[in-house]
């Protein structure tokens, strides 16, 4: 029997043809507000996977602008009360359901301040929808299963689309427009040859560097939802200090090395890892030495992640269904979770 996961993981290649065809010219005028009012600082409010798609839109933004963004310990207002100045501040939201007070209330606040605050979320006509002077739907769907998988790939897609729109980027543009084939053709890319090194694992390191950071993050996230497996990620530098005395003989470690300058030391560390033992998995583009886990290549490099993490959700799928798992129904989760 199929997974809602994976049906859902599937149609992300269509959500995304059809959010692009949505909503131009609100990513246009707020690209061009955002030209006009450059803000002196940049919030993210999120968490769990749509707190991985914010992280990503911050890497964009960071790198390719060079602003910096902060992701906003939502608590500071919720609990501390604390009070955040908003004059040239920028917030950005990132929910599937927009339904969590944590994401509300700062958002809320944040715009009675006079901040530039936009929301990117499913569903149009929820509380963080209203509190966001800005919206942009996801054009997601339905997402039945507990892991989010369509979902949050229509999130990175909406935060590629942020930073196109405010750099006024037709190259990147472009890629975009060209990311539904490309997705299509990740979905349907094996990386079935993980399986059997990791069907009895109990615990994991996933590693990245740069863009590729917030999908090992979701990656970890998913080993732990739906497959019971302690995965923590890493970023390919970090790694190298305190993790790096976990590594002994048998250690299970994916390693996401896509295009990019941090390929490099990625498949650096890989080999590293194997001279210590560890039964390292590398994704990375065909042909790439080392790799058994084919990432298809986007219009752009910047976009590779996208691809990546279409890749990997029908192997973490099968992977718990291999353990004798229900993927759509992890344990003690639920679909929408509500936190203060």
């Amino acid at each position: 029997m199929t997974s809602r996961m994976l049906l859902e993981a599937r149609e992300a290649p269509a959500t995304v043809a059809h959010q692009l065809a949505q909503d131009h010219a609100a990513y246009r005028d707020f690209g061009a507000l955002l030209r006009k009012q450059p803000p002196s600082s940049v919030l993210t409010v999120a968490r769990g996977s749509s707190d991985h798609a914010a992280h990503y839109a911050a890497y964009l933004i960071m790198a390719r602008l060079g602003r910096l963004v902060t992701s906003l310990p939502m608590s500071l207002v919720t609990l501390y009360q604390s009070k955040i100045a908003c004059q040239g501040l920028a917030t950005l939201a990132f929910s599937q359901s927009g339904q969590s007070p944590d994401l509300v209330e700062p958002t809320r606040y944040f715009r009675n301040g006079g901040a530039i605050t936009a929301a990117f979320v499913n569903d149009a006509g929820s509380p963080l929808a209203r509190a966001s002077q800005w919206t942009f739907p996801l054009h997601a769907g339905s997402e039945a299963s507990v892991a989010a998988t369509k979902s949050f790939i229509a999130q990175m897609v909406a935060g590629a689309r942020l930073l196109a729109a405010w750099q006024d980027d037709a190259a990147l543009q472009a890629a975009i427009a060209a990311l539904p084939e490309a997705l299509t053709r990740a979905a349907q890319t094996d990386w079935s040859a993980a399986l059997a090194d990791l069907h009895n694992a109990d615990r994991l390191l996933v590693i990245a560097r740069g863009l590729g950071l917030p999908v090992a993050l979701e990656a970890a996230l998913k080993f732990k939802e739906t497959c019971g497996i302690q995965a923590e990620a890493f970023s390919g530098a970090e790694v190298q200090h305190g993790p790096m005395a976990l590594i002994e003989e048998g250690y299970p470690l994916l390693v996401f090395a896509p295009r990019g300058p941090a390929q490099a030391g990625l498949l650096a560390l890989a080999e590293a890892m194997r001279a210590r033992g560890g039964r390292v998995l590398v994704a990375a583009p065909a042909g790439t030495p080392g790799s058994s886990l084919p990432i298809v290549e986007t219009g752009s490099e910047d976009l590779d992640a996208i691809s990546m993490i279409q890749s990997f959700y029908p192997l973490v799928e099968a992977l718990s269904r291999a353990r004798g798992l229900d993927p759509d129904r992890p344990r003690h989760l639920n679909k929408v979770t509500r936190t203060q």
